[in-house]
Order: C-alpha cells, then sequence, then structure tokens
C-alpha cells in the first residue's frame, strides 16, 4: 500500500521554482504525448494539486499526482491512485476532456478540472469561488515559469 500523506495546498511562491521527482516528470511527459496535452500545464497542474507527490492525498478525498476524487478516477479505469503514471494518464485524459468541452478555453478547462464542468456550465464560465479563481492563476503562472506552452 502506498503510504499516504496529507497536503496542505500553499501558495507557490514566486521566487520558489518546485522540482518533480525524475519518475513523476517521466510520467507527466509521457501522459502529455499520449494526449496531447501540454507537457508544461500538466506539469504545473500536478505541482499545484499535490506539489508533485503522486502519495497525496486531500482531506476532500483527492488523490495522487494530479488528486483525483474517486467517482473520477473511477470513471477512467484508474487501478492504483497512487501510480504516478497511472494517475498522470488519467488526469491528462480528464484535462483533456476539459479543454474539448471549452472548446480549447484554458482558463474554463482549469475551473473545470478545479470545480467541476457542472459548476462552470451553471455560472456561464468560471465560478466567482475564490478557490478556483486563485487556482487557474497559480497553474497558468506556474506554467510561463516552467517554459510556457508546447514544450
Amino acid at each position: 500500500a502506498a503510504d499516504q500523506l496529507s497536503v496542505e495546498k500553499r501558495p507557490i511562491a514566486r521566487k520558489e521554482m518546485p522540482a518533480l521527482a525524475d519518475n513523476v516528470r517521466v510520467a507527466i511527459d509521457q501522459a502529455a504525448e499520449a494526449t496531447g496535452v501540454d507537457r508544461n500545464l500538466l506539469r504545473a497542474v500536478a505541482l499545484v494539486e499535490s506539489s508533485g507527490n503522486p502519495n497525496a492525498e486531500s482531506h476532500r478525498g483527492a488523490r495522487g499526482l494530479m488528486q483525483l476524487m474517486e467517482g473520477t478516477a473511477r470513471e477512467l479505469g484508474v487501478k492504483n491512485v497512487f501510480d504516478p503514471l497511472e494517475n498522470a494518464l488519467a488526469g491528462a485524459r480528464y484535462l483533456k476532456r476539459m479543454l474539448l468541452n471549452n472548446g480549447g478555453d484554458e482558463r474554463l478547462a482549469l475551473a473545470s478540472y478545479n470545480a467541476g464542468p457542472g459548476n462552470v456550465r451553471r455560472h456561464g464560465g468560471v465560478p466567482p469561488f475564490k478557490e478556483t479563481i486563485n487556482y487557474i492563476e497559480r497553474v497558468l503562472d506556474l506554467r510561463q515559469r516552467l517554459g510556457g506552452g508546447n514544450t
């Protein structure tokens, strides 16, 4: 069984450039290659979601590198939510679905990933949730610091 840790979601400092473990970086790169989702966007999501920790578990029940909720993981066929490659592939497939459902709009896709697609539909865009607004900004800022898009 994986060692389950509770990871606090703290802001990533401007000067701080988080690093990913080699196996996590490889898993994300493979997920990006398999799905066509931008590698730096996936890296940024993983860093914001779990600080790149494949054993992370939130108080809300989101688990693994990409912080998949149990129902989402089950729907995506995840067998071991703490396996970095399996979790990264599932998270990338889910993010790709959110991108497709939102016409490629990354802000709406990230809002859907964070707050759920139902909330994005109900609000006709990014929901007015401070957590979601901050999440989008953190992911996009970190992605830019990782080298922007399409790398």
